[in-house]
């Protein structure tokens, strides 16, 4: 039997996949000015996920995308209207509901741009916040093996917190940044 919600090990091969797709993506578009990164689960390495390898590309604005329907569509990529999320772009790549590829388009330095890249680098550079995702992620798979809209709320506020406490390490490490460049100046480093 074939569940909506699979989460599997991590896998390295997830990185080479999403390179391989990232290359295709940038030849498909091409004429146009893009920013294209790894997100999602799959993007984090030793971090348990549905194997499918979620991209973000980066636009000035996000009408910009309405042009990328054609040439995605020539790889592969299917563009799916998604009302719910105005901010968004979506593209999928696979057969309906066992897809291998979603493609997001945002603006690039929106809200919705950043918290992806804030939550994967977060996970990344904090292994036991990770391992807390993985715990609840495989939790949630297996409670809601036939329900992905569930599985994906509740990991909502989880989510949301890891990405509160990314946003507050960077404030802090701007912080110390500027108190350690007064520092230095108060020492003699400016003339």
């Amino acid at each position: 039997m074939t569940y909506e919600v699979t989460v599997v090990n991590y896998n390295p091969q997830w990185f080479e996949q999403f390179e391989q797709e990232k290359e295709r993506i940038q030849l498909a578009l091409g004429d146009y000015d893009i920013t294209v990164e790894h997100i999602g689960s799959t993007s984090i390495v030793e971090l348990p996920a549905k194997p499918i390898i979620d991209i973000a590309v980066g636009v000035n604005e996000l009408c910009q995308a309405d042009v990328f329907i054609e040439p995605l569509s020539i790889i592969g990529y299917e563009y799916v209207p998604k009302e719910e999320f105005p901010a968004r772009r979506f593209f999928r790549k696979g057969e309906w509901r066992k897809g291998t590829h979603h493609l997001h388009v945002y603006e690039l330095g929106s809200d919705e741009w950043m918290n992806n890249l804030l939550f994967r680098d977060y996970l990344t550079e904090h292994p036991e916040t990770r391992r807390q995702y993985a715990q609840l992620k495989e939790q949630l798979a297996k409670r809601y093996p036939d329900d992905r809209i569930t599985y994906t709320s509740l990991k909502g506020p989880f989510i949301q917190a890891v990405i509160e406490k990314a946003r507050t390490h960077i404030e802090m490490s701007i912080e110390m940044s500027i108190e350690m460049s007064i520092e230095k100046g108060c020492q003699g480093g400016f003339p």
